[in-house]
């Protein structure tokens, strides 16, 4: 479920926000047809009434004599009076076009006595209220709704019309009888009331302007989300673009809401201090080389005054391990900077196998299997210094190391192996670190500096790649050694 959830921002809010809104609408066109249908019950119960009230006095004055005119009028009325009461609605459902036998009839029993499951007891309710008000409380009354085939009386009018036997939509409507008992023991009053069936596309007419209302109100939120969110994805892509390259420094517009505003004016006067401090460090890198080297080579001078042989190689050794670490700190620094790296294809089997001979040179045991030709743009100066770093450490720490040139899928892969002790698999991170050395001493004969794998790694990130430590699974279980790869971006 979480895999269909956007992600962003704008995503989240605008999915979020456009749910409420839908479930709102939705419950809005429920409540619109609720009352809609609450208005048809109310206009069929207050039509039932009035044909109950109609038709008992129609029935008083059967015998009477009467002034049609009255008569007209009376019935206008009553059709004003059935409108305020039931609305529009209880005009319509007069017409049902019911004989007007079954519009209002007497019988000594209750019509559908059996059917009590049939009864709306909302409805009675609201008859009960209707009839209250014209002055009518009967001693019983009840409202029963079924479907219009259902009712036995009315079945026997449609046999003896063929017009109406033929046809079967009547038959499937809903058919409201409202019976009342005015005193206990008498006769039983029931009108009949034909429920219309529903307007074509009456639930369009509610749902429409809920779904325009729904569109205008996610196409207003989408440009507000967009002013709110724009200038923070604008931020996220600086931020990313300056943690790549720290040097170019960008002031962005302040836009978008206030709060908005002022995070990207604090993130530009962040960038512009961190700039400022990047150019603090290359002076203060600067003034280190100059002010110690000098006194380093003043010194190495001096020494050759010494007598005592013994003592001014140890002493030689010791200024050449300070200028090594000031030369490997100063490079580590300069990592990373803009402009750094200079690159050009090479072919990287050559260039370890020209690694490989430099420690033949020397005596060192260092072997290279058959190197694929394999193009990256790489500082060539750089690079051997990474891959010399990892040869020295194997000899270090382990004795013969094996350089290979692979393929990976996407990448070239600088492979350096031995079959020494390897490194426990919880400090294989923490020997990237500065100063990290897998032997406690000082000594560079037996331990170094602790900058070479810092070195190595920093060099491979400086080129897009990485570099990567693992123990080596084959072999001795005591002995399985470790596999160090520098790993670089391919050619295209």
């Amino acid at each position: 479920m979480r895999r269909l959830l956007p992600s962003s921002l704008f995503g989240q809010v605008m999915f979020s926000v456009a749910l409420a809104l839908l479930v709102a609408q939705a419950i809005s066109v429920a409540l619109l047809v609720r009352a809609s249908e609450d208005r048809r019950e109310a206009a069929a119960v207050t039509t039932l009434a009035f044909r109950l009230i109609n038709g008992a006095e129609r029935g008083v004055r059967a015998d009477d004599s009467f002034d049609r005119r009255d008569d007209r009028q009376r019935f206008r009325d009553q059709r004003r009076a059935l409108r305020e009461a039931g609305g529009p609605e209880a005009e319509q459902f007069a017409r049902d076009r019911l004989p007007r036998a079954l519009r209002y009839d007497i019988t000594q029993d209750r019509p559908l006595a059996s059917v009590d499951m049939a009864i709306r007891d909302d409805l009675t309710e609201r008859l009960g209220e209707v009839l209250a008000n014209e002055g009518i409380v009967p001693n019983a009354l009840s409202l029963v709704m079924i479907e219009a085939g259902d009712d036995p009386l009315l079945a026997r009018i449609a046999e003896r019309r063929p017009r109406l036997a033929a046809s079967q939509e009547w038959r499937e409507r809903k058919l409201l009888i409202a019976s009342i008992q005015r005193e206990e023991g008498a006769q039983w009053e029931s009108a009949r009331l034909l429920m219309p069936p529903r307007a074509q596309g009456a639930l369009g007419v509610v749902a429409v302007p809920a779904l325009v209302t729904f569109a205008l109100l996610l196409v207003v939120l989408f440009f507000v989300l967009r002013r709110i969110t724009g200038p923070l994805a604008m931020l996220r892509g600086r931020v990313e673009e300056f943690a790549r390259d720290p040097e170019n420094v960008v002031e962005l517009p302040e836009k978008g809401p206030k709060d908005t505003r002022q995070l990207i004016a604090a993130h530009n006067a962040m960038e512009a201090r961190i700039a400022a401090l990047l150019d603090e460090k290359d002076v203060m890198l600067g003034a280190i080389g100059h002010d110690l080297k000098t006194p380093l080579a003043a010194l190495r001078v001096r020494i050759e005054s010494v007598s005592d042989d013994a003592q001014r190689a140890k002493m030689a050794a010791s200024i050449e391990d300070i200028t090594a670490t000031l030369d490997d700190i100063l490079t580590l620094a300069r990592l990373g900077r803009k402009n750094a790296l200079e690159t050009e294809p090479v072919d990287l089997g050559a260039l370890a196998s020209g690694v490989v001979e430099e420690f033949e040179d020397m005596g060192e045991t260092v072997t290279i299997t058959a190197p694929q030709r394999l193009v990256a743009n790489v500082q060539i100066t750089w690079i051997k210094r990474a891959l010399r770093n990892l040869v020295s450490n194997s000899l270090r720490y382990a004795g013969p190391a094996k350089v290979s040139v692979v393929r990976g899928e996407t990448h070239a892969i600088l492979r350096v192996e031995d079959d020494g002790p390897g490194i426990p698999e919880g400090e294989l991170g923490a020997m990237l670190e500065p100063f990290a050395r897998g032997e406690a001493s000082r000594n560079r004969s037996t331990g170094g500096a602790g900058l070479g794998l810092t070195l190595a790694q920093a060099i491979a990130k400086a080129h897009g790649g990485q570099l990567v430590l693992a123990n080596r699974a084959e072999g001795n279980p005591e002995s399985s050694g470790l596999r160090a790869e520098i790993r670089l971006p391919l050619s295209n």
